[in-house]
């Protein structure tokens, strides 16, 4: 069984910066893209930022020169680093992968984890 699990939210103030990680487990080949996605409740989710294999990189207009995305394709991990968190940055952050395992291609989604930007 292929699982992406988040880490790395939390509380913190508004200026302040998190890192989260999401890491991909299981009889994984290769990952394709990457992406973070948030959600607040009574609104679509919407992406954040995503990476290619290749390391090509777009953002969100709202988070562009606060938020970098990277990987780690020897661990299978993504990363996003957010720093002069806003409120508004408020959600739920979960990552997305499409896995190519032995079973074929997964397009795998993390738990999620809550960042609350908050004085």
């Amino acid at each position: 069984q292929v699982q992406l699990v988040e880490s790395g939210g939390g509380l913190v103030q508004p200026g302040g910066s998190l890192r989260l990680s999401c890491a991909a487990s299981g009889s994984i080949f290769s990952i394709n893209a990457m992406g973070w996605y948030r959600q607040v409740p009574g609104k679509a989710r919407e992406l954040v930022a995503r990476i290619t294999t290749g390391g090509n990189r777009n953002y969100a207009d709202s988070v562009k020169g606060r938020f970098t995305i990277s990987r780690d394709n020897a661990k299978n991990t993504v990363y996003l680093q957010m720093n002069s968190l806003k409120p508004e940055d408020t959600a739920v952050y979960s990552c997305n992968g499409l896995l190519y395992t032995n079973s074929g291609v997964v397009d795998s989604w993390g738990q999620g984890t809550q960042v609350i930007v908050s004085s």
